[in-house]
């Protein structure tokens, strides 16, 4: 797999022709590369400020030169690791392509699912529990590969909703953008609303709250 790094400025983005509403469950797969896997399991063992690139490259079986050669540091590796999680995990939310249902409502379908998919991966939570400031420099000051690559898709997405009448017709970069900070708050900051004791208050009910928000936003 040619790494990606997780910034805006990345000129090795993933393919934009991808459809947001053509991968299933059984479709895309994060891309095996035993690196990027042995990367994943030194962060779930010990966390990101604990792992090092000799940690990484002996759970691999490779050199540290070879890790060198493609990162400078662990954070672009890790950088690296989570554009291909966070892309497999969007992409594997979505329904299939020969779904018969109405644009619209594969692209909620998606995003809900993708919100879900997110808060339950692993990778994510230890980063977000151990790590949060990692996280950081995408919410508050750029966008990074994996964002640049969910932008594409929700783009094509949408333009394919504009042409069967089924979503709200818009400049379709804005609303793409706009659908990914509504998606982007649920996913990280959902916890700081969810009030455990009160089951009205739980995950469960703002996941709805969100499917409602997205098609309310979405119909034409």
């Amino acid at each position: 797999m040619t790494p990606i790094r997780h910034n805006a400025s990345d000129s090795n983005a993933p393919d934009s022709g991808a459809s947001v509403t053509g991968a299933g469950p059984g479709g895309t797969a994060a891309d095996s590369d035993p690196v990027l896997d042995a990367a994943r399991d030194c962060v779930l063992a010990v966390g990101v400020r604990r792992t090092t690139l000799t940690d990484v490259a002996r759970r691999a079986g490779v050199s540290r030169m070879t890790i060198y050669r493609r990162w400078p540091d662990v954070r672009s590796l890790v950088g690296d690791l989570m554009t291909r999680e966070w892309i497999a995990v969007a992409a594997n939310a979505m329904p299939p392509a020969d779904d018969p249902r109405p644009v619209r409502a594969r692209i909620v379908d998606g995003l809900v699912g993708g919100a879900t998919a997110f808060r339950a991966h692993t990778l994510f939570h230890k980063i977000l529990d151990v790590d949060p400031e990692l996280l950081l420099p995408y919410i508050l000051d750029r966008r990074g590969a994996s964002q640049e690559a969910l932008l594409d898709l929700l783009a094509t997405a949408l333009d394919q909703g504009h042409a069967d009448g089924s979503v709200r017709r818009m400049r379709t970069d804005l609303q793409a953008r706009s659908l990914l900070l509504v998606v982007q708050s649920f996913t990280l900051s959902l916890r700081t609303m969810t009030d455990d004791s009160d089951p009205e208050l739980g995950e469960a009910a703002f996941l709805d709250e969100l499917r409602t928000l997205l098609e309310r936003t979405l119909t034409p």
